[in-house]
């Protein structure tokens, strides 16, 4: 498990965004965009973005569907039992109506294609955290 902080984020409690990615390249995207607008926290497993989740004050979390030990699919099942409100956006490289149909009825609350478009990415998470400021 890796929790990465932004030092310079202001204290009046910033938001927090849960990225739940195992490859490499693509965390480092979103970090790139994200990090110096929130606090990030980063899991290469659903297993470990289950145990992230359970132990941090999380505002937002972006799930990848193709993940090792547990799928974003049965990470966000397992996550829905314990909050049913949380925005989740689901990520995929591999956008398959069944895959969409299948977070969808797991309660995602939207959903992203790989590789991101910087202006639907923002748009996104905008849509989900208001206050967050580019």
């Amino acid at each position: 498990m890796n929790t990465e902080t932004n030092e310079a984020l202001p204290s009046e409690s910033p938001i927090t965004i849960l990225i739940a990615e195992d490859e490499e390249s693509n965390y480092l995207l979103l970090k790139t965009i994200l990090q110096k607008h929130c606090n990030l926290l980063r899991a290469k497993t659903g297993k470990e973005a289950l145990a992230l989740f359970k132990e941090n004050c999380v505002d937002l979390i972006l799930l990848d569907i193709k993940m090792p030990e547990m799928t974003g699919i049965e990470a966000l099942g397992e996550i829905r039992k314990m909050n049913k409100d949380i925005p989740v956006i689901m990520q995929s490289a591999y956008v398959f109506d069944s895959d969409m149909d299948a977070a969808r009825n797991a309660g995602a609350s939207d959903f992203i294609t790989k590789p991101i478009n910087l202006k639907i990415f923002k748009a996104t998470i905008s849509k989900y955290c208001p206050s967050f400021v580019w």
